[in-house]
């Protein structure tokens, strides 16, 4: 780290992951835009199950199973969740049984990160509802965990918010910190990063590691599930926890990073025509792979800030490119339109 401190060290962990991931110039990207020069964080690098930033997220949250001597782990999320896939891989690679619980009426194509659930050996459940909030969800976890126990399986939920969101969030201050020791390495400093604001859990680590480093940096949330308003408060919450999680003195203000609630599209999990349309340009300029909903909507964001000139100058910009590939093939419709 910059200064040679491990902020995350008190957290056990188990690697999962190729770290640390690259961060690469954009060198075409930037010369078409004519702005400020852009790099890529390749959080989409970290590995298992096609990579994404929820590698790095699970080698703290099943060292925590693994502590607490679970056998079995039981997480919730949308059919095309990337959180769901990779978890299901990381059971197989460390033998911790795997339930998910996927909102969804099981009629679902059997593709992208459902069918990569699968291939992993999950024990899949559906709920018929698509939203994360649903009152419902939480007494159908414990059924599932009753259900395994009754098996003779000692059962560990990762559901947010509480430990499972602390935790999360602060891998990914690792994330921050790690991004910190390269700009140093590299002679970078960034005005501002760009990332994809779902669960609002990267930006909240990362701001909290960057403010904890002493980064003038900007973390810039593109939120792709609720509007700032809901989010600001949510990511400040995460963010405190960790830091509290992580026994750290400093604390994430409202103030201290940007949700840009702009480019929700249609809403979350759905595709937008200004994404499809960054993930063309990515995929043209640099021959990188982003998705319809996640990474397609922060690039999105990231050229309208850049194009209505709130960055510029020589100081770079970074786009962290959280993964989801396997998003882009189970959307293969859309896709298929800006191909």
């Amino acid at each position: 780290m910059t200064d040679g401190h491990d902020l995350t060290a008190v957290l056990p962990r188990v690697r999962l992951a190729y770290l640390p991931t690259p961060l690469e110039p954009a060198q075409r990207l930037s010369r078409h835009l004519g702005g400020p020069p852009i790099w890529i964080k390749r959080e989409d690098l970290s590995g298992l199950a096609l990579g994404g930033n929820k590698v790095r997220q699970l080698e703290f949250l099943m060292a925590d199973a693994q502590t607490s001597g679970a056998q079995a782990v039981v997480t919730t999320a949308a059919v095309q969740s990337n959180f769901c896939r990779a978890c299901a891989a990381a059971g197989a690679a460390l033998g911790i049984h795997v339930g998910l619980l996927l909102r969804g009426d099981g009629t679902e194509p059997v593709q992208g990160n459902y069918l990569l659930d699968r291939m992993f050996g999950a024990e899949i459940r559906f709920i018929d509802t698509r939203d994360p909030y649903d009152p419902a969800i939480a007494p159908a976890l414990q059924q599932f965990v009753a259900d395994l126990h009754a098996r003779g399986l000692s059962a560990h939920v990762l559901h947010l918010p509480g430990r499972t969101g602390s935790l999360g969030a602060a891998a990914m201050v690792d994330t921050g910190q790690e991004m910190a020791q390269q700009f140093a390495t590299l002679g970078l400093a960034p005005q501002a990063v760009f990332l994809a604001a779902g669960s609002g859990l990267t930006v909240a680590g990362v701001a909290l590691a960057f403010k904890a480093l002493g980064l003038a940096t900007r973390v810039v949330g593109i939120s792709v599930q609720r509007s700032a308003d809901f989010m600001v408060p949510l990511i400040v919450e995460r963010a405190n926890a960790a830091a509290q999680l992580l026994g750290l003195q400093v604390r994430l203000d409202a103030c201290d990073f940007d949700v840009d609630d702009r480019h929700l599209g249609d809403g979350y999990g759905q595709a937008s025509a200004a994404g499809m349309r960054a993930m063309q340009l990515a995929g043209r300029m640099q021959g990188i792979v982003l998705d319809p909903v996640y990474t397609g909507k922060a690039m999105a964001g990231m050229l309208a800030q850049l194009g209505e000139g709130r960055f510029h100058g020589d100081a770079p910009v970074v786009f962290f490119h959280s993964g989801g590939a396997p998003g882009l093939f189970a959307d293969a419709a859309h896709s298929a339109a800006v191909a």
